[in-house]
């Protein structure tokens, strides 16, 4: 799968048993549909994650096409607090994150802000998850 920002090949890892598609060049992951939920822990906090999910009409980023139809894929803002914008697959193909976006959705979607997730992304990503 090539990414969608950068063009580059992207590699699959697997992260608590889901796989994630990476990009070495720009350090975007793409998740397939439903597998941020996996990634997710069972809790409260996930819920109101994915009601706070919000189609963002007035984004000024650039739109990029999903890696998996090639259509243009939709800004959508998550969180309530710390917003983060996303872009999401019109197709629900899946998510893509850029850079960091991924450990800051995981530690908004958790009650405990260092689960076992957000350690392996970070032990993962280490060299590349500040935000620039």
């Amino acid at each position: 799968m090539d990414c969608p920002v950068c063009s580059h090949s992207m590699i699959i890892l697997e992260l608590n048993q889901v796989e994630v598609d990476y990009c070495t060049t720009c350090s975007g992951i793409w998740l397939d549909e439903g597998e941020l939920e996996l990634l997710l822990e069972d809790s409260l906090e996930k819920s109101k994650l994915f009601e706070s999910f919000t189609i963002d009409k007035d984004s000024r980023e650039k739109q990029v096409k999903c890696p998996v139809c090639r259509k243009k894929m939709e800004k959508v803002v998550c969180g309530n607090e710390n917003k983060i914008i996303l872009d999401k697959c019109r197709k629900n193909h899946g998510l893509w994150f850029n850079k960091g976006e991924l450990e800051a959705v995981v530690e908004i979607g958790s009650l405990d802000k260092h689960n076992k997730i957000v350690l392996l992304l970070r032990e993962m990503f280490s060299h590349n998850l500040n935000k620039e």
